[in-house]
């Protein structure tokens, strides 16, 4: 579902004025605000502020793990509703609740009911019974016709073999206006794309002063992507319901600065739900020490994927396996997640 003119919704607790809007001749007078407007900076806050209380009214709560997140549960089932800025996600096991939530909603805000989900954000769902599959490939194609890829040559990786890029690699570009806007499009790929996340870091670390290798870097990507193009998420109705997750760490990858880059992936049952590929902030001194602090960051990512799915009504009653190095080093388990929460709260 849409939400028509969402900012103009939200309700100012501060007196906002403003000039006159053009074509409107009253010198000396300024207008008072009596609800928020587009591009004022109150608008975004007083909008979900507004949003949040609307749903309140009918028992809905705000995710403590992800506050656009909301969740009614009732005898009969839950109903989750997802937002973003005016453009939400409804679903649940709820029909009867679902159908009053629509009603509800359509009699405070001039709402667009899209029905089925089928596109979201530049995403791309279908459903068969075998389950959901997400993909980008419209976006995909966009970004191929920017970077004048029209031929048909592809490559079978992101990057070539021990890839290695340095701030002296190439000459400077004249112009680094289309590799920024090649870089920063290929961003939100990751969403639906973990194959390419490590190549795209990489990339992303020249942004202030790209050359020319490693705008040469940023075609291949796009190649790749072109002999990859439909290839997205699945989630499959069949999974089960079991956490798991893969840590790793490259120890002092980088030849500039030789900090290491951590690299984590979680499933749920068969599906991947979440993933990162990120340098480190500080240089360790040795593997182990690089290996520890790419554990850590998924930890955290794991407890916070426990917390939300449970607030989703999936609840693990075993410990969580997180592996590095192919080996088991560390379980997540129901009083871990608890005791953190405790002290976060204090």
């Amino acid at each position: 579902m849409d939400v028509k003119n969402a900012f103009l919704h939200g309700d100012l607790t501060e007196e906002v004025y403003m000039h006159p809007p053009p074509g409107y001749h009253s010198p000396h007078k300024v207008c008072k605000l009596r609800r928020a407007l587009y591009r004022l900076k109150q608008a975004p806050r007083a909008w979900f502020a507004k949003f949040s209380f609307t749903l309140a009214q009918i028992g809905f709560l705000s995710s403590p793990y992800d506050s656009a997140l909301f969740t009614r549960r009732t005898d009969s089932g839950i109903v989750l509703l997802l937002l973003y800025v005016d453009d939400m996600i409804i679903t649940g096991d709820d029909s009867f609740r679902i159908s009053e939530l629509h009603y509800y909603l359509n009699q405070h805000f001039e709402m667009k009911d899209l029905v089925s989900l089928s596109c979201f954000l530049g995403l791309e769902v279908s459903q068969n019974s075998d389950g959901y599959y997400l993909s980008q490939a419209k976006y995909a194609s966009d970004l191929l016709s920017r970077a004048g890829i029209t031929d048909s040559k592809t490559v079978s990786t992101p990057l070539e073999l021990n890839c290695k890029l340095t701030p002296l690699d190439g000459t400077p570009l004249d112009d680094p206006t289309l590799y920024r806007q090649l870089v920063g499009s290929l961003v939100y790929l990751i969403v639906t794309r973990l194959d390419i996340s490590n190549a795209i870091h990489l990339v992303c670390q020249f942004m202030s002063a790209p050359r020319s290798t490693i705008f040469s870097v940023v075609l291949l990507i796009h190649r790749y992507i072109k002999g990859t193009l439909f290839h997205g998420l699945h989630f499959s109705a069949t999974s089960s319901l079991v956490l798991s997750g893969y840590s790793d760490a490259d120890w002092a990858g980088d030849l500039t600065d030789r900090r290491s880059t951590t690299g984590y992936c979680f499933f749920l049952g068969n599906s991947l739900i979440s993933w990162r590929s990120k340098k480190q902030t500080v240089v360790a001194r040795s593997s182990t020490e690089s290996e520890y602090r790419a554990l850590a960051d998924a930890t955290s990512e794991l407890l916070w994927l426990r917390w939300l799915l449970t607030d989703l009504g999936i609840t693990h009653s075993s410990a969580t396996m997180l592996h590095c190095d192919n080996r088991s080093v560390i379980q997540i388990s129901h009083n871990d997640v608890f005791h953190e929460r405790t002290k976060l709260k204090h």
